[in-house]
């Protein structure tokens, strides 16, 4: 499986809709790929929590049909990263009634959306996130198809940010089939080191890829960490990318994902 992540950079002085058209342009530019992922948040904002009830959009909203034409154009599964969803008119606003959400969307090669995900770890410590959204409740994964090599379909995970701290959800992910991990987020350069660490413990620990996509840049103050990443299911960093705007580039071997776990098969021993 051919994937590339698109380390976007993006300041406070550009519009979001120069932002998406600057993200479909990277995104056709990964032609010849199977997957391409992009950032958290890289349109409204990763730290933009001021920003965000305004930039709310539905989740058939401007960012996915920008980016699901450009998906099309370049005949890749796209992960496009994540917006702050608003929920339609009747729509459940979820139990704490904000009808606001950080959804990750997974769109494919025909611009189709594959499914969603909704941020399950909110991030702020009673601010920011947990003050202003839902948090997701679902585990998610599902197959998708590699366009480019052909091979069968590879079963992803979901995961965004903050997401990474907890082991337990990646368990869940890992249980339900998951063999390649993506974790698009908007990481401060502030804790990087511990970006880079927890996305090598989820790959060693699981025996699973991990597609890490950071934002770099600085926005609303926050200088970003980049540091995108992929990791194989025994902790080597396959590629990492540093501190500006990059696109990385790796083949992922998911049909040899079985003869790693058994050659150490760590996994049989789970007792708990």
């Amino acid at each position: 499986m051919r994937v590339a992540l698109i380390q976007l950079a993006y300041g406070d002085d550009e519009p979001v809709e120069r932002r998406r058209e600057r993200a479909a342009d990277l995104v056709r530019a990964q032609a010849g790929h199977d997957l391409v992922v992009l950032p958290e948040l890289w349109a409204p904002g990763g730290f933009s929590y001021r920003d965000w009830p305004q930039r709310a959009e539905p989740l058939d909203g401007p960012t996915l049909q920008c980016m699901a034409e450009a998906a099309r154009d370049a005949g890749v599964v796209l992960h496009a990263g994540s917006i702050i969803e608003r929920a339609r008119p009747g729509e459940d606003p979820g139990p704490e009634g904000r009808g606001l959400w950080n959804t990750s969307l997974l769109l494919g090669p025909d611009g189709e959306l594959l499914t969603s995900y909704r941020k399950v770890h909110r991030f702020g410590f009673g601010a920011g996130e947990p003050r202003l959204l839902e948090a997701g409740e679902a585990v998610v994964v599902t197959d998708v198809p590699q366009p480019v090599s052909g091979g069968p379909p590879v079963r992803l995970g979901l995961a965004t940010c903050y997401d990474l701290r907890f082991p337990e959800m990646f368990r869940a992910l890992l249980d339900a089939g998951a063999r390649v991990l993506v974790v698009p987020a908007a990481w401060p350069a502030a804790r990087v080191a511990h970006w880079t660490l927890l996305g090598r413990a989820r790959a060693l620990e699981d025996q699973l890829f991990v597609v890490a996509c950071n934002t770099a840049g600085t926005h609303a103050g926050h200088p970003m960490g980049g540091r995108s990443q992929v990791v194989g299911p025994s902790g080597e960093v396959l590629a990492e990318a540093g501190d500006d705007e990059q696109v990385l580039s790796v083949d992922l071997d998911v049909e040899g994902l079985d003869d790693v776990r058994a050659a150490f098969p760590v996994l049989n021993d789970r007792r708990l």
